[in-house]
């Protein structure tokens, strides 16, 4: 079940963001959303009419080539719909609220030291003759019992409140996170990092950072297909916003995924030409993904059923095309479509995947408007993309090390 949120920090973040557009149609779409909200009485518009408008900005701002503001507006949406807390809202787009935030970590840290200091010193008293690798033990015993304390709400216990169980709960998601970090081996080490970060271009950084999360969302999705219980569900959250492993020709992930009332788009994707694309997902684990029945490989009846969802989303969508570009800014007509569905590892009966490969091929070399490929193509092409934009990422680093105005060249300039 749904649980839609709103209230005045959203509206006055909403507020805050008109300032960031200048473009018509954005603010146009922003004040759709305030109207929404009504006053700063009452519920504040919480319900899917809010989300709806929301996605709303967030699409008009991707439209503009705004990706910053159509984020912003995208983790707006995420609140009003239930997916995202609102401490982390206001960690993003709250400066008072974050400096709040950093306080307390700041203040937890410090508190989390004094502790370890009683817990060194108890140790020293006990034992005097305490080595480094008696405290590393001692820590490691504490770190591994943290998951069966607790805070009661009895006698002598603490009660939280909501807000505090979700801020530990943050904490919780950032440790995962930090857990997760190369890290060090020695101070050395550790000084050579902080130089080379010192010195290190902020947008060759930026890029290392977006290919090493595409790395991990496409080892995500790997993860998913691998397992036969995913669900149509499961794979579509480790597609969510990773339009580049759909190849190169798409701007963006729409934030709108409903443009008629009986059509929700799994993955609605943008051209460059301002056309729409639609992805229309399946389950990787279909046994019957081709068949036999005489001799010669034909595709099975689950394919044939995702193509005819899809043909009738498409058709919908030309029907009411004028509506929609004018509603939503979106070119329906013609618009063109993948399905992806299955996997070869789960396929049944005798044929190879490179037999399944063929027979795909055969099939999409009739068809105008859609193709039919497997999850094991969409991996395979998606890890030839990274492999290709880590060979130049590498060979970017090692031009800029090569550089006369690198630090570390030995080549003196030119006089």
């Amino acid at each position: 079940m749904t649980t839609f949120r709103s209230g005045a920090t959203l509206r006055y973040m909403v507020e805050a963001a008109q300032e960031f557009t200048a473009d018509a149609r954005v603010r146009e779409r922003i004040d759709a959303v305030l109207n929404v909200m009504g006053g700063r009485s009452g519920n504040y518009g919480k319900g899917r009419p809010l989300v709806n408008a929301l996605e709303d900005v967030a699409q008009e701002a991707i439209l503009h080539g705004d990706f910053a503001l159509a984020q912003r507006f995208q983790r707006f949406a995420a609140y009003a719909r239930g997916d995202l807390f609102l401490e982390i809202l206001e960690n993003y787009y709250d400066d008072r609220a974050r400096q709040r935030s950093e306080e307390h970590m700041r203040r937890l840290t410090a508190m989390g030291a004094d502790r370890a200091v009683e817990a060194l010193d108890v140790l020293c008293r006990d034992h005097p003759d305490a080595t480094a690798a008696d405290a590393r033990d001692l820590f490691r015993g504490i770190a591994r019992s943290a998951d069966h304390l607790g805070l009661g709400d009895g006698e002598g216990g603490i009660k939280l409140s909501i807000r505090e169980v979700r801020r530990l709960q943050q904490f919780g998601h950032m440790e995962l996170v930090l857990r997760n970090l190369p890290r060090p081996t020695s101070p050395e080490a550790a000084r050579m990092m902080t130089e080379t970060l010192a010195d290190v271009d902020a947008g060759m950084l930026a890029q290392l950072l977006e290919l090493r999360a595409r790395q991990a969302g496409l080892e995500s999705l790997r993860a998913a297909v691998d397992d036969p219980k995913s669900s149509e569900s499961a794979l579509h959250a480790c597609l969510k916003n990773q339009e580049w492993i759909f190849g190169g020709a798409y701007v963006a992930e729409l934030a709108r995924r409903q443009y008629t009332p009986d059509t929700i788009l799994d993955i609605p994707l943008l051209r460059a030409d301002g056309s729409l694309h639609v992805v229309e997902l399946k389950r990787a684990n279909i046994e019957k993904l081709v068949v036999r029945p005489s001799g010669q490989l034909m595709l099975g009846g689950p394919v044939h059923r995702a193509v005819s969802q899809t043909q009738n989303y498409l058709r919908t969508l030309d029907e009411n095309r004028p509506g929609i570009l004018a509603e939503h800014g979106v070119d329906t007509r013609r618009a063109s479509a993948t399905v992806v569905i299955g996997h070869p590892r789960y396929a049944t009966g005798d044929a190879t995947p490179q037999e399944i490969a063929e027979t795909l091929r055969t099939y999409n070399a009739h068809q105008s408007r859609i193709e039919v490929i497997t999850y094991e193509t969409l991996l395979d092409s998606a890890s030839r993309m990274l492999a290709l934009s880590s060979a130049r990422q590498d060979a970017d680093l090692g031009a800029d090390l090569d550089s006369p105005d690198s630090p570390d060249s030995e080549e003196e300039p030119p006089a």
